[in-house]
């Protein structure tokens, strides 16, 4: 078995509809957009990952660019098959070796997944060479990720607001208890960005431009404290044609964003009603955790906390708490046995 031992590599990974991250030797080893470019004639894969991303709207009819997560979900097995198998060479240890290493991999997956789909996670995971694989749900690895014990007689609430879903849970004695997936999250929040401004300023954005402005003046609300900057929109005109820009402030994005954030509040309160009441009584001792790259929308803390009259925290550096939790658990895999699905 020692052998066996020293040829196995294990990798955490975090498969997102927006971004795949990568844990080795606990260190975030990959980080990048979850997007592949393919050559339609011949098939081929011309550039993944961060090379991709840049060509996503830009592309001639040779070249398509495919995210082959959709809310969650692998929606193109072989296009994220290649992507991940891509992101493993790039791991820069395993490049270095003669022979591909067997892999032990721990993926975590969101809650409200079926089993066809957990299946379809796992035979991509052993196209890759992988000897063992563990599935870990992504409220659980937010929440290791996070830093609650999971394993205390505690109700500990966790929200991952990713790009594809926002996973709602209530933890307790290393098992979710009640949660809730919604598929309101970064991807939809783009979504409404770019339906704002072709409605409001008949001004035609990409999807590109729409996450810079969710990044740049993206708020929940329009009462925050430190208010950004207006920001300038380059994109066409609906009615000239013509390429135009146009100025726009942080409150218009939070009148764009409400819809959408009203329906995670209201998942988030669905949740909260379903809580067992020993549960609930820990939750408003403890608040709410935030993670996932959604949580940093400005004044959503603030939103979600008025709306619960409970705190709510948003986690250190919130894009890489599920790897984060993902990675511990691989570290731990004795301790976390019960957490983790064969």
């Amino acid at each position: 078995m020692g052998f066996f031992d020293f040829m196995t590599e294990d990798i955490a990974i975090d498969l997102g509809t927006a971004n795949t991250l990568i844990i080795h030797n606990g260190k975030v080893v990959i980080d990048s957009p979850s997007i592949v470019a393919r050559n339609r004639i011949t098939g081929k894969i011309i550039a993944i990952g961060k090379e991709a991303n840049l060509m996503q709207g830009k592309t001639h009819e040779n070249i398509k660019t495919i995210r082959p997560l959709k809310d969650g979900v692998i929606a193109d097995f072989q296009a994220s098959e290649e992507m991940i198998k891509e992101f493993v060479k790039q791991i820069p240890s395993i490049k270095k070796k003669l022979f591909p290493p067997a892999l032990r991999m721990v993926i975590c997956i969101p809650s409200g997944i079926t089993e066809v789909e957990k299946r379809a996670v796992r035979d991509s995971a052993k196209h890759m060479n992988a000897k063992e694989i563990y599935l870990i749900y992504e409220p659980m690895a937010a929440a290791i990720g996070v830093g609650i014990d999971i394993m205390e007689p505690k109700g500990n609430m966790i929200i991952d607001i990713g790009g594809g879903t926002t996973e709602i849970a209530v933890i307790a004695l290393a098992g979710i208890v009640c949660d809730q997936s919604v598929k309101v999250a970064g991807d939809l929040f783009t979504n409404d960005i770019m339906y704002y401004m072709r409605t409001q300023h008949n001004l035609h954005v990409g999807e590109t431009t729409a996450e810079k402005i969710k990044i740049s003046i993206g708020a929940a609300t329009e009462d925050l404290e430190t208010p950004p900057e207006d920001m300038l929109v380059q994109g066409r005109d609906l009615l000239s044609g013509k390429p135009k820009q146009v100025q726009v402030s942080f409150r218009e994005i939070a009148k764009a964003l409400d819809k959408s954030i009203l329906r995670i509040e209201d998942a988030v309160m669905e949740t909260l009603s379903k809580t067992p009441p020993e549960l609930a009584a820990d939750i408003y001792n403890t608040g709410i955790y935030l993670a996932g790259g959604g949580s940093m929308l400005r004044g959503l803390d603030k939103r979600l906390s008025r709306k619960t009259d409970l705190p709510v925290y948003v986690a250190e550096d919130p894009l890489r708490a599920v790897v984060r939790g993902t990675g511990i658990a691989l570290k731990e895999l004795d301790k976390y046995k019960n957490v983790l699905m064969k």
